[in-house]
């Protein structure tokens, strides 16, 4: 059974629990019929790179280990946390998830190169609302978070809940995070 169709108690087709509720990722469908094992080229955070690594290797170890960028973080594999969130011509997607083949002619942009204003007034909320507490998620939250205030600069409390859906915080900072959110869209004033 898939993660699609997963009910309370089953055991999905990776052999892991399943809860319900669960619900595919919101964004698109990414194609993976580009090519086979070759040299991989595309834009990360504004510059040209290329990989030699295997077609099927998650973009996310690419990016950490063959790329050197740590921020972005493994947490399930399975994209179901959101610690890997980086954005793939300006959608989020999960990068533990994602084929570097399908990367190919593509613009990636990690925590790292975030330079948009969405990312920089999200930065600054989280550091004046001291949202993290351990940080292992917060890269993934900070991603989500720009695309939802891109595409939304003045989100209700509803709909920044339906843009983070899926992004886990083990230390519970969903009240800060979302606080942190407010803030920067209302420009610094929560």
């Amino acid at each position: 059974m898939s993660v699609d169709g997963a009910k309370a108690g089953h055991r999905g087709r990776l052999g892991l629990q399943q809860t319900a509720g669960l619900r595919r990722p919101h964004w698109r469908h990414i194609d993976t019929s580009k090519g086979g094992d070759s040299v991989i080229q595309f834009e990360l955070n504004g510059e040209t790179v290329t990989s030699e690594s295997p077609d099927d290797t998650p973009l996310l170890w690419v990016i950490r280990d063959e790329l050197k960028l740590k921020g972005t973080k493994f947490g399930c594999g399975i994209a179901q946390c959101g610690a890997c969130t980086v954005h793939l011509n300006g959608e989020p997607i999960r990068s533990c998830s994602v084929p570097l083949v399908a990367a190919t002619g593509t613009s990636i942009t990690t925590i790292e190169g975030l330079d948009t204003p969405e990312g920089d007034a999200l930065k600054a909320a989280w550091v004046e609302e001291q949202v993290p507490q351990c940080g292992y998620c917060q890269s993934g939250q900070i991603m989500t978070a720009a695309n939802l205030l891109a595409n939304n600069p003045s989100p209700s409390d509803e709909e920044i809940t339906q843009a983070m859906t899926g992004n886990l915080c083990r230390c519970m900072s969903y009240v800060r995070i979302r606080k942190a959110i407010k803030s920067a869209a209302n420009g610094g004033g929560a």
